[in-house]
């Protein structure tokens, strides 16, 4: 594959495995971690990006709106004020690419003009029309990633959180890589190269426990479409259900989900525990890639 730059940083596929750290600027992250809270969580996400960055991060990736199962959606004037100044202050103060994760075109339009260099839609540009034409203008990658998430499917469990309960497929690989292609195709036909495409599997969106145990397992299954590929099981609660952990207690199951979806053909993987999932990365690598 093709290496891609984005912002200073040239992302060489294969050579390595990438580390996305999250920063969420919301008040309700299923992971807990949103930093929503007080009057100085600008200064809290920033300094989050800060030190993501000296632990082993590649990317940050800023998100304004809780993508948890049964989570109330928030407009584009309430999520702009929340990850501009957050992509700001991460644009002043680390040389590392920054992504905006949103799946509204006017919130990514803003971003991109703020500091932010590529887009990771979680939706894969299916639910805005004009999302992929602006990625195309603004020369961003973006971040093509699979859900079928629907609210009627969710259910809520007091210590473990939501998951999926009612996702049916009628294959889940052949139909989450026709739904990618889906994405794939509205990305270039508004003028976004190849070499710009990201996928994701979107682990946790719209599929069930067992759903997500497959698809990282076949992670393998999705090369044969010629992109790089992100990964993101951290913390989720395909993890707490088969551990029966609560959302604070899933980092070794993190850590395995990781080592398996490296060894699996992963290029990125987008975590909440930047240090501990940096050296997992490097030593599946050693084991995987030789390095």
């Amino acid at each position: 594959m093709t290496p891609l730059k984005i912002g200073k940083s040239l992302f060489e596929w294969g050579r390595q495995t990438y580390v996305m750290g999250i920063i969420n600027a919301t008040p309700d992250s299923f992971s807990g971690d949103g930093l929503l809270h007080g009057d100085d969580w600008v200064a809290q996400a920033v300094a989050q990006g800060v030190r993501f960055a000296a632990e082993g991060a590649h990317i940050l990736d800023v998100g304004g709106e809780s993508t948890r199962p049964g989570a109330a959606p928030v407009d584009a004037k309430t999520e702009l004020a929340r990850v501009l100044p957050v992509i700001e202050g991460l644009a002043q103060e680390t040389n590392l690419p920054i992504s905006v994760d949103t799946y509204k075109s006017d919130v990514a339009e803003a971003a991109l003009r703020a500091g932010a260099h590529m887009v990771n839609d979680v939706w894969g540009l299916q639910m805005d029309p004009n999302m992929a034409a602006v990625c195309a203008k603004h020369a961003a990658p973006v971040i093509v990633m699979h859900n079928r998430s629907k609210p009627r499917d969710a259910v809520q469990e007091a210590r473990l959180g939501g998951r999926y309960v009612g996702s049916k497929y009628n294959n889940l690989l052949d139909d989450v890589t026709h739904e990618l292609q889906a994405g794939i195709e509205l990305a270039r036909r508004a003028g976004i190269p190849p070499e710009r495409i990201i996928i994701d599997p979107g682990i946790g969106f719209g599929k069930t426990v067992e759903q997500n145990l497959t698809l990282l397992n076949r992670l393998d299954y999705f090369k044969s479409l010629g992109y790089p590929i992100l990964l993101g099981p951290s913390n989720k609660s395909f993890i707490g259900y088969t551990l029966n952990l609560p959302p604070d207690e899933r980092v070794e199951g993190t850590a395995t989900a990781i080592a398996i979806g490296i060894a699996r053909g992963a290029d990125i993987v987008r975590v909440h525990q930047v240090k501990e999932m940096s050296r997992v990365a490097k030593m599946t690598d050693a084991l995987v890639r030789g390095r």
